[in-house]
């Protein structure tokens, strides 16, 4: 019998955890500093990103601040009837409502607020995010108008009134989803590869200024959401830091998890369920457990 290929065996892991969980998966976890040294599944596949676009919009939005372009002072107000549609924060506001561009950033990031992140890419522009991604050679990761373009398409692929609708629509089982819904051609989309990258720009003061990349640092350090990424790592010693995006049956998260030793690695995961149900724990539970599998083996072969 021939011996395995390397990394074959970690690969055929993973590959097996994404099936018992019912999903397909994207994996690109790498160390911080030594990005060579690196576990992927499918990572320069392009794929939707959802409100992992937040993560280079927040990137754009910094060098424009960096640049003299933007005051993240400056007073933004949103009108009830003119805001994105979302499950958080101002999206679910029935006032008007006003702060900050800088607060609207960090409303975008933490809670990943649609509405303030939506008020965001108006003021940095789609192009800027375009241009920054080249600049730091993101080359397959496209906005499109951001999550306002992702909804507006959704509706029109599905032909409901409501995006309230066609999320209703894409979530039922019985029904099959129309084949453009989950096309990354022609929505916001990106590679595992191309957001580990980013992150690793972030964490090296590339991507922005010192102060900026510590902004967004920090920033990723205070989203609240422990069901994925950070489930694989539940101690007190571990930092994870990291975006979620959620777009009917995909479910992501990409950031970066430094262990008590001072080790730190990027972790994209994307997922794609094979079942519609708005609620699949284990699909979320899947990106924690298989990021730290392949931390494990990295760390394994130090």
């Amino acid at each position: 019998m021939s011996a395995e290929a390397p990394g074959r065996g970690i690969e055929r892991t993973l590959r097996e955890m994404f099936d018992d969980a019912g999903v397909r998966g994207w994996l690109h976890v790498a160390e911080l500093h030594r990005p060579e040294a690196r576990v992927t599944i499918d990572a320069d596949d392009v794929a939707l990103m959802g409100s992992v676009y937040k993560v280079p919009l927040m990137v754009a939005y910094c060098r424009q601040v960096d640049a003299g372009l933007l005051d993240p002072r400056q007073r933004i107000t949103l009108p009830p009837q003119d805001r994105l549609p979302g499950p958080t924060g101002i999206s679910q506001l029935q006032d008007e409502v006003s702060m900050s561009l800088r607060d609207l950033v960090v409303m975008m990031m933490t809670i990943s607020d649609n509405a303030a992140a939506d008020a965001v890419l108006r003021h940095v522009g789609a192009a800027a995010v375009d241009d920054t991604c080249r600049a730091l050679g993101l080359f397959r990761t496209q906005l499109n108008d951001g999550a306002a373009g992702t909804l507006a398409r959704l509706v029109t692929e599905t032909g409901a009134e409501t995006v309230d609708a066609a999320f209703a629509r894409i979530a039922d089982n019985d029904r099959a989803v129309p084949p453009g819904v989950y096309d990354p051609a022609c929505a916001t989309a990106t590679t595992p590869a191309e957001m580990a990258h980013l992150l690793r720009t972030i964490w090296l003061d590339e991507a922005a200024s010192p102060d900026g990349c510590a902004f967004i640092r920090r920033t990723m350090g205070h989203q609240p959401a422990q069901h994925r990424l950070a489930s694989g790592f539940p101690y007190d010693e571990v930092a994870v830091y990291g975006k979620t995006g959620t777009f009917g049956v995909m479910r992501h998260e990409a950031g970066v998890v430094e262990l008590a030793d001072g080790r730190a690695y990027t972790a994209v995961v994307f997922t794609q369920a094979a079942r519609a149900d708005r609620r699949l724990p284990r699909a979320d539970a899947i990106i924690g457990a298989t990021a730290r599998t392949a931390v494990e083996h990295l760390r394994g072969r130090e």
